[in-house]
């Protein structure tokens, strides 16, 4: 005997009761930006400085950093440390790809400390670890510079042309609703 087989409404219409962490995280708040009165060029400027901030390859710095950099160039706070937190996997992952990369251009030799070592001194003794690869910090510090003065004016003119039509999109639906 099967048990009779109950149901399933029709959800096609229906709004997404569970966004996802995406949704909720990182476009809701863009789109709360926008209906506030936020502009598109300025949120992309935001967006940019705190994806930007939030790899470089001083770690532990970003969120202050990013604080400061939005700021000084009266960027929306909001916006930058979305950017920011939302790329702290990529300041992990591009921590090594910039030391190595100014290990390149500088000469500077092997880090004294490597792999799980070296994340282990950084989590556990910040400073000292700070001092033993201050070095290859600032030669890490300066290619990453150099890449962002290229990412942010990059990323701004791929994000604003973006948010305007989100924006154009976003007053489309208020007039019809």
């Amino acid at each position: 005997m099967t048990a009779p087989s109950i149901p399933q409404p029709d959800r096609t219409d229906q709004p997404d009761l569970h966004p996802s962490f995406f949704q909720r995280r990182l476009v809701e708040p863009i789109l709360e930006l926008l209906r506030v009165g936020c502009s598109p060029r300025k949120l992309a400027w935001s967006l940019a400085a705190g994806l930007v901030v939030g790899i470089n390859p001083l770690l532990g710095s970003t969120t202050l950093l990013c604080l400061a950099v939005a700021l000084i160039l009266r960027l929306n706070l909001v916006a930058s440390q979305i950017a920011n937190h939302l790329v702290y996997p990529l300041q992990i992952a591009l921590f090594l790809v910039f030391i190595k990369i100014g290990d390149v251009f500088f000469h500077t030799g092997r880090l004294p400390l490597e792999g799980h070592a070296l994340f282990h001194a950084v989590r556990h003794h910040p400073w000292a670890t700070t001092r033993l690869l201050w070095t290859w910090e600032w030669h890490a510090l300066i290619v990453w510079a150099v890449f962002s003065a290229i990412a942010v004016p990059t990323l701004v003119a791929i994000l604003t042309p973006m948010l305007k039509r989100l924006l154009h999109r976003l007053h489309k639906d208020q007039l019809t609703a």
